[in-house]
């Protein structure tokens, strides 16, 4: 068994995996700032269900503090880490930009300080399928250049990828990117559109649909996402020395590094899961259609190939079954 740092452990996903690694036996020591860019109480709703756990702690700590950070790396002796938090969402970025700086830049930086100082065996942390920006040739690959982002958070996401090369090559310390598209599922994000679109249909309340609902999203139900980052955290990157820029994938490096997409590789039309979620709630939504939204992509599709082959799982949640399960979640919560 393993004592782990779960970063943003009071998150939608961190709280998923801090469960699970929890129910394999190991030793958990979460952090996050709670703060207020969505309802603070959900994530204390979270926390209330994995702190009464014997393996877990939580510390109230934010990524940014240089000194708090140190001090907790210095005191835990954790074996590995896997870094989820950050400050999510594309729209606020544009309104808030230096959340990001602060969070995913400042706060990446001081994980891997701690992660090299205090010989981590491994780094995992979040990417995002917004790192692809205004690449067109689907699905979207690993093996292929991201160097177009559209959005500052998809900017920092792909500056923690770089970040984390850099350490790897430098101090010899394995560590791997993972690529979420679009998680969603029970205790999920309130500002995301499954979240938003369930209160608002069950409150008699339009949605707003984005680009007339002409876009594509690869789905991926929360438990896949959990279950492939148990499995990938003991898949150890090592150095290939015989990798070169030239003839190598981006993915993957001299250095102990890699890179994965995790998603559900079937793109569903933003109205056929809206069309589930009416049939899951049993009533017809409302809907205003808009325009494309800056910094939004039309379509996104996950090649996995390379993770399927790394941890012998594929996502295979269907979005019926999906959201499903998080309006049965729903209206349990909210009563």
């Amino acid at each position: 068994m393993m004592k782990f740092l779960v970063t943003g452990a009071a998150g939608f996903i961190g709280f998923h995996v801090s469960q699970r690694l929890l129910s394999l036996g190991h030793e958990v020591v979460g952090i996050d700032n709670l703060n207020d860019y969505y309802d603070v109480s959900l994530k204390e709703a979270r926390l209330a269900l994995i702190e009464e756990h014997p393996q877990f702690r939580f510390i109230k700590l934010d990524l940014a503090d240089r000194e708090g950070m140190a001090a907790l790396f210095a005191a835990e002796g954790f074996q590995r880490v896997i870094h989820l938090a950050a400050q999510a969402g594309v729209r606020y970025s544009l309104e808030n930009p230096h959340a990001y700086a602060d969070a995913n830049l400042i706060g990446h930086l001081n994980i891997l300080e701690g992660c090299r100082h205090h010989k981590i065996e491994h780094l995992l942390y979040a990417s995002s399928s917004s790192v692809y920006g205004l690449n067109r040739k689907l699905p979207f690959s690993t093996n292929d250049t991201v160097d177009h982002p559209i959005s500052l958070y998809a900017a920092t996401k792909k500056a923690n990828e770089l970040m984390s090369h850099s350490y790897s090559h430098l101090f010899n310390l394995p560590t791997t990117g993972l690529r979420f598209f679009t998680v969603y599922g029970p205790w999920g994000r309130p500002d995301m559109a499954l979240f938003k679109f369930t209160k608002a249909i069950i409150e008699g309340r339009s949605i707003d649909v984005y680009n007339h609902g002409d876009m594509r999203r690869d789905f991926t139900y929360i438990d896949d996402i959990v279950e492939s980052i148990v499995r990938i955290q003991a898949v150890i990157p090592a150095a290939n020395p015989s990798w070169t820029v030239e003839t190598g994938s981006p993915a993957t490096s001299s250095a102990p590094y890699a890179i994965y997409n995790i998603g559900n590789s079937q793109p569903v039309r933003l109205m056929e899961y809206i069309e589930s979620l009416e049939r899951a709630l049993g009533k017809i939504a409302k809907k205003n259609l808009l325009p494309m939204q800056p910094g939004d992509v039309l379509e996104t599709s996950a090649d996995t190939s390379a993770l399927d082959k790394a941890i012998g799982f594929k996502p295979q949640t269907s979005v019926e079954d999906g959201v499903q399960r998080f309006v049965d979640w729903y209206r349990s919560f909210y009563q």
